[in-house]
């Protein structure tokens, strides 16, 4: 019987040491993810502001800066 339980615990103990490794590495690609999509949130507002009629009224600018806000919410940063 105690054979059986050191056993299984050995198992499981590498079955837990799999599952830190994974969850390593999905943190990292997480991580690497929101730096991605902040860099894209930046080329869009970029591109929108180039896009922009001079001369444009504040109505414009708060939309931009509002689909800013939401881009940076959507991954956990704050607005620029």
């Amino acid at each position: 019987m105690r054979e059986q339980i050191t056993g299984r615990l050995e198992e499981l103990q590498a079955e837990f040491e799999v599952g830190q490794k994974m969850l390593a590495e999905l943190e990292v690609r997480q991580s690497n993810l929101k730096t991605s999509l902040l860099r894209i949130s930046g080329a869009i507002q970029i591109l929108e502001e180039l896009l922009r009629p001079e001369g444009a009224g504040s109505e414009l600018e708060g939309a931009a800066q509002g689909g800013a806000a939401a881009r940076a919410e959507a991954f956990g940063s704050t607005a620029p």
